[in-house]
């Protein structure tokens, strides 16, 4: 009818980059032609894992009417009791934490908790005043972008590139440049960091909260890849928490995308209104996901399941992917791969690339290969600010199936080496 959107309509409702991202996800994932999905956060099928689903709904088919209450149910808008408490127990009992199940909230997924976080601490105060959410490591997660109900909504730090090897690159945290104003609502990072892979060090980490303490804001950190579980980190690192911070997790990446369970871990009081959130959007949250991992985290299994399958599984995946990249691309290209820490992806740089990366994305889509160019990732960026780095970049998952990831890597690496044989 073309009705007038307003502006949260707009913002939501005409496209972004997380949308067109899903989409082509989706339609990779349908069967549509032969299409090579290396784009999406979509994760792997472990077996392992998979079996252990099979026999988690196997067992609630076999307990009388566990399975009808899981579907038929609503429960409360903080999630189901005592999936939280399990949640509560764990890491009160392996670091020690001083939670209980009030510490706890369940929602749809991690993006809508990040949609509620960042709209409820930034954004425009009855006063007049406005706040944004500060990203000190950027490039940074493609769907907090378009996450705001209004506009200029983060503003973004931008990471010091630092060469580590022939062909390896890793980003730092600029902390000299991260100084937060009285309109810095929140300083949010992920860790491992999506799209880059990169993981803060525990020193980070601490200077962070530092830093955010100080201001008297909180440090949001995004742990939808990493510890404890589903612990796609590459190296050793602590799981930290204090009233002052706010962890996400997320059911996704240790096998469970389709239940849609994300979980925040806060003070009593933002898990309050988490639920609030929750009441009036979307009355409650999907069971299935917390049902079927309930018992794992009761019994610590679930820890032993991210440490000892998925783990070895993504890190082996990852060194075979970069080895496909340094077999297939021309030693003589100024290619740069992020030093893989985490996470499902390689973050590609090439280092003064003749064509823009949408335009290299492009030229992939119509080869059959999806990938995600870096110019979603880098967003709250000054205006006058031409960083040419923020079109030089790819994201490639190595989730798919090894045939899959080696027959689009030898598409990515022709098309990368006749962009720079021809210049042009």
């Amino acid at each position: 009818m073309g009705w007038e959107l307003s502006k949260f309509g707009k913002n939501l409702c005409e496209g972004s980059g997380i949308g067109e991202l899903m989409d082509d996800l989706g339609e990779a994932l349908a069967g549509g032609g032969k299409v090579r999905m290396l784009g999406g956060g979509q994760p792997a099928h472990v077996p392992e894992v998979d079996a252990m689903w099979r026999r988690r709904m196997e067992e609630i088919m076999a307990d009388p009417g566990r399975f009808e209450r899981t579907l038929g149910n609503y429960d409360v808008p903080a999630g189901n009791e005592a999936f939280r408490t399990a949640l509560a127990d764990l890491f009160r009992k392996e670091f020690g934490w001083e939670v209980t199940a009030e510490n706890f909230a369940v929602t749809m997924g991690g993006q809508t908790a990040f949609f509620f976080l960042f709209n409820a601490l930034a954004g425009c105060f009855e006063d007049g005043t406005r706040k944004k959410v500060m990203l000190p490591l950027l490039p940074e997660y493609i769907g907090y972008a378009n996450q705001s109900v209004g506009s200029d909504f983060f503003t973004a730090i931008p990471a010091r590139l630092e060469k580590t090897g022939e062909h390896e690159f890793k980003y730092r945290v600029d902390f000299d440049a991260i100084d937060p104003g009285d309109d810095i609502a929140a300083i949010c990072v992920s860790r491992p960091t999506n799209p880059s892979g990169n993981v803060l060090t525990d020193g980070e980490i601490e200077q962070l909260r530092v830093i955010a303490r100080q201001k008297g804001i909180p440090l949001i950190v995004d742990n939808a890849y990493g510890a404890p579980f589903p612990n796609v980190i590459f190296s050793e690192v602590t799981p930290v928490w204090d009233e002052g911070m706010i962890l996400t997790l997320s059911l996704s990446k240790i096998g469970l995308p389709g239940t849609r369970t994300g979980i925040v871990v806060a003070s009593r009081e933002v898990c309050r209104q988490v639920a609030s959130m929750t009441s009036i959007v979307g009355l409650a949250n999907a069971n299935l996901g917390q049902e079927i991992l309930r018992p794992l985290v009761e019994s610590g299994e679930i820890l032993r399941l991210s440490k000892e399958v998925v783990r070895p599984f993504y890190e082996e995946r990852s060194r075979q992917a970069r080895e496909l990249f340094a077999r297939e691309l021309d030693d003589a290209i100024p290619y740069f791969i992020h030093r893989s820490e985490g996470a499902l992806f390689l973050w590609l740089w090439f280092e003064d690339l003749p064509i823009p990366a949408k335009e290299l994305y492009q030229r992939l889509k119509r080869r059959g290969v999806l990938v995600v160019p870096s110019e979603y990732f880098f967003y709250g960026l000054p205006d006058d600010l031409d960083w040419k780095h923020t079109r030089e970049c790819l994201r490639v998952s190595y989730t798919m199936d090894p045939e899959t990831v080696e027959a689009g890597i030898k598409i990515i690496a022709d098309e990368v080496n006749a962009i720079y044989a021809g210049q042009e």
